[in-house]
C-alpha cells in the first residue's frame, strides 16, 4: 500500500485549502514564510521574547512586514494595496505562516489590520481614503513613512477582555458654537492590553456618551497630534506574544466629530453616530476571529517535523551503530510515540481545514454583504428591527425554495447572502472556539512528546513558547464563553440547520465512495446532534423551565462544543475529498499524491472518531442529564450504538498512520534557526 513519503508540499496544500488557482495568494504565502523563517525566527532565537519592552530588534520586524508586502495586503488597490476584492483567505495564510514560527509576530502584523478594520468596514469614504492610504508603506521615492494604528477596545473593568459591551471610556462635547459648526469632542479612554501602542500614530477607540447632546456609543479615531494627553502607557507584563507591542494607554484628547467612525447626524440638537461601537466590532470580529483560529492551527502542524526529528534521534548519543533500528527510529519504535503524534497531526489538519474554510466563506460573503446593504438602503430598510424582519422573511423564502429541491437563482443576491451568512455566522465562532481551545490542549501533548527538551528555550520549533502562546489566543477577541454564547444563537438558524440536514445525506453517500474516513459516524453524529437540539428546544425541566434558553449556559454551551468537534472533522473530510479529485489533475503530484491520500484518509478516520466520541460525551450529558423521556433515551442509545459501531477500522488506521510516521522523510535540520 502507498505510504506518505514527505511532509505535504506547498502544491498539495494549495489544492487542499483551495487556492491552487490563485497565484497571488501563493506568492503572499511565500513572502510571509520568508519573513517568518528569516527575521522572525532570528529574533526569537536571539532572545527577543525575553523582554516586555518594545526594542529596536522587534521594530525591525515592522520593516520586514513592509518590505515583503504584508503590510499593504489589507488595503484595496485604490488605496495602494495589490489584491482586489476580499482578502480573508489572504490574511489567513499570512497569519498561518507567521504563527508557524511565532504567534506574537503574527499578532504584530495583524494588529495593524485590526486597527484599520473599523474604518474599512464602517468608515466614511473620506476616512478610508485618509487612513488606509497613509498606512501603505511608501514606494517609488515617496518622502513619507507609513502610519500605523492600534485598536483600543478593551479596558480595565477591572480585568482585560471581560466585557466589550460595557465601556468606561467616555465622550463629551467640548465645543459646539452653533448647530452648523462641527462639534469638538472630549475623549477620555484608558486602554488595557492594546497591541501596537509603542508605535501607533492613530488609535480607534470605543467610547460611550457622557453628554445628553451625544447619543449612545461609537468608535472614534485618535491621533498623536491631537490636543491633550496621548500617553502610550506602561507595557503589559505578558507571559506570551512578546514579539508584539502591548501597552495600557491613557487618552484625554480633543478631536473633531468627523473622527467618529462612519460619521454622524444631527437630530434635534443631538449628535447621533451612524454606528454604535457594538455594530462596528461585530463587523470587525466577524472576520478577524478566523485568523486567530489559524494561528493555533499552524502551531499543531508546525510541531510535527520537530517531534519526528526528536523521536528518531533520541538515542543517537549512545554507543549505537548507524543503521540499527534503535539508531534510525529512536522512540519511534514504540506505538505510543507515533500514534500520539498522529493524533496531533490529525487535529492540526482539522483545525486548518475549519479555519481556511471559514476564511473562504467570508471571501464569498463580503461582496454579497455590501450588495445587501446597498439594496436595503434603496428599499428604505433601516438597520435594526426593520433589517431583522426583512432577513427573517428572506430566510423563509430561501427555505421554501430549498424544500422543493431547487437552488436560489445566481442572480438573487439577497438569497445567496442569507445562505452564506448563516454558515459564516456559525463558522466564525466555531473556528475560533475549537481551534484555539482544543489547539492549546493538544499543544501540551506536542510539548510532552519532546521530553524535557519541550520546556527549554532552545526546543526545536519553539514548541514551548507556542504552547504558552496558545493560552492567550484562546482569549483573543473574546474568551471561549463569548464564542459559545454567539454559537448558541447562530447554530439554531433554520437555514443553517437545513444545510446540516443536507450534509447528513451527503455523508451517507461519502461513506460508500470514500470508505475508511469516518464519514458514516460523522453523519450519524450530526443527526443525533439535531435530535438533541430539537429535544432540548421542545422540553422543560422538572420546574417547567425551558431547557434550551439563552441564559441556560449549562445546556447551550455543551451543545455548541459538540457542534464544533463535528464541524472540524467534517471540513477536514471535505478537503480530503477535494484533494483526491483535484489532485489527480496535477501531473507534478503524481508521485506524492497516492501516499498522501492514504495517510490523510487515516488522519480523517482518527479525527472523525475522536470528534464523534467527544460529541457523544457532551450530548449524553444533556440527554441523560435532563430527561426520563424513555422514547428519547431509547433513540439516543440506539443512535449512539450505531455511531460507535462506525469506529470499526479505527485501530488499524491509527496503526497505519503511526507506521507512516516512521517512514516519512524530513530534512536533517529545520529551515529556521533554533
Amino acid at each position: 500500500m502507498d505510504s506518505i513519503k514527505i511532509i505535504p508540499s506547498d502544491e498539495l496544500r494549495a489544492i487542499l485549502w483551495r487556492f491552487a488557482d490563485r497565484y497571488d495568494l501563493q506568492m503572499v504565502m511565500q513572502s510571509a514564510r520568508t519573513v517568518a523563517r528569516g527575521a522572525v525566527a532570528r529574533a526569537v532565537a536571539n532572545g527577543a521574547r525575553k523582554s516586555h519592552e518594545w526594542s529596536s530588534e522587534k521594530a525591525q520586524l515592522l520593516d520586514a512586514f513592509d518590505e515583503s508586502g504584508i503590510t499593504a495586503l489589507f488595503m484595496d488597490p485604490r488605496y495602494g494595496g495589490y489584491i482586489e476584492g476580499p482578502k480573508n483567505l489572504a490574511l489567513a495564510l499570512v497569519a498561518f505562516e507567521l504563527s508557524w514560527v511565532d504567534a506574537g509576530a503574527a499578532t504584530s502584523s495583524l494588529a495593524g489590520n485590526l486597527a484599520l478594520a473599523p474604518i474599512h468596514e464602517r468608515g466614511t469614504e473620506e476616512q478610508r481614503e485618509n487612513y488606509m492610504s497613509a498606512a501603505v508603506p511608501p514606494s517609488g521615492g515617496e518622502k513619507r513613512t507609513a502610519r500605523r494604528g492600534a485598536f483600543g477596545l478593551t479596558e480595565p473593568l477591572p480585568y482585560v477582555g471581560v466585557e466589550t459591551g460595557i465601556l468606561s471610556g467616555k465622550m463629551r462635547i467640548a465645543e459646539w458654537s452653533d448647530s452648523t459648526a462641527e462639534p469638538i469632542l472630549q475623549i477620555e479612554k484608558r486602554g488595557r492590553f492594546i497591541t501596537n501602542m509603542d508605535f501607533a500614530d492613530f488609535v480607534c477607540v470605543a467610547v460611550e456618551s457622557d453628554d445628553e447632546r451625544l447619543k449612545g456609543s461609537c468608535m472614534v479615531i485618535l491621533e498623536t497630534g491631537d490636543q491633550g494627553t496621548f500617553d502610550r502607557g506602561a507595557p503589559t507584563l505578558k507571559l506570551v506574544h512578546q514579539l508584539s507591542s502591548t501597552r495600557d494607554p491613557i487618552f484625554s484628547l480633543r478631536v473633531p466629530a468627523s473622527r467618529i467612525i462612519g460619521g454622524y447626524e444631527i437630530k434635534d440638537g443631538t449628535v447621533v453616530p451612524r454606528f454604535s461601537h457594538s455594530e462596528i466590532i461585530e463587523a470587525v470580529f466577524k472576520r478577524t476571529r478566523v485568523t486567530v483560529a489559524l494561528m493555533s492551527a499552524a502551531k499543531l502542524l508546525s510541531s510535527v517535523e520537530p517531534i519526528i526529528r526528536y523521536q528518531r534521534s533520541r538515542f543517537r548519543g549512545g554507543n549505537l551503530e548507524p543503521g540499527s533500528p534503535r539508531y534510525e527510529l529512536g522512540i519511534q519504535q514504540k506505538d505510543d510515540a507515533v500514534q500520539r503524534l498522529a493524533a496531533i497531526w490529525a487535529m492540526g489538519e482539522a483545525s486548518a481545514s475549519l479555519g481556511f474554510t471559514a476564511a473562504r466563506v467570508f471571501d464569498l460573503l463580503d461582496p454579497l454583504e455590501k450588495e445587501k446593504d446597498r439594496l436595503f438602503h434603496e428599499q428604505g430598510i433601516e438597520r435594526g428591527r426593520q433589517e431583522l424582519k426583512q432577513i427573517i422573511k428572506l430566510q423563509q423564502q430561501l427555505l421554501e425554495i430549498k424544500k422543493t429541491g431547487q437552488k436560489p437563482s445566481e442572480d438573487d443576491l439577497l438569497l445567496r447572502y442569507i445562505e452564506i451568512d448563516a454558515l459564516a455566522n456559525v463558522l466564525c465562532p466555531a473556528s475560533k472556539l475549537w481551534c484555539t481551545g482544543q489547539g492549546a490542549t493538544m499543544m501540551r501533548e506536542a510539548v510532552s512528546l519532546m521530553g524535557g527538551y519541550g520546556i527549554t528555550e532552545d526546543c526545536p520549533g519553539f514548541l514551548g513558547q507556542k504552547w504558552q502562546d496558545a493560552q492567550l489566543e484562546a482569549t483573543y477577541e473574546g474568551p471561549e464563553a463569548v464564542q459559545r454564547r454567539q454559537l448558541s444563537f447562530t447554530m439554531t438558524n433554520p437555514v443553517f440547520l437545513f444545510m446540516m440536514r443536507g450534509w447528513i445525506a451527503d455523508l451517507a453517500e461519502t461513506e460508500i465512495q470514500h470508505p475508511g474516513t469516518g464519514a458514516a459516524g460523522l453523519g450519524q453524529s450530526f443527526d443525533l446532534w439535531l435530535a438533541t437540539l430539537e429535544f432540548l428546544q421542545s422540553h422543560a425541566d422538572d420546574n417547567n423551565g425551558k431547557l434550551y434558553s439563552s441564559s441556560r449556559h449549562g445546556v447551550t454551551f455543551p451543545l455548541a462544543d459538540a457542534l464544533c468537534w463535528l464541524l472540524a472533522a467534517f471540513y477536514q473530510l471535505q478537503d480530503l475529498i477535494h484533494l483526491e479529485e483535484a489532485g489527480a489533475e496535477s501531473p507534478s503530484l503524481a508521485e506524492e499524491l497516492p501516499g498522501a491520500i492514504v495517510f490523510l484518509r487515516d488522519l480523517c478516520m482518527l479525527q472523525s472518531c475522536r470528534s464523534c466520541g467527544e460529541a457523544l460525551r457532551l450530548l449524553s450529558e444533556l440527554v441523560h442529564g435532563y430527561t426520563l423521556d424513555q422514547q428519547m433515551v431509547d433513540r439516543f442509545v440506539a443512535e449512539r450504538s450505531a455511531i460507535e459501531r462506525s469506529f470499526h477500522g479505527l485501530g488499524e488506521a491509527k496503526e497505519r498512520a503511526g507506521r507512516s510516521l516512521t517512514c516519512i522523510m524530513i530534512p536533517e535540520t529545520l529551515d529556521y534557526p533554533v
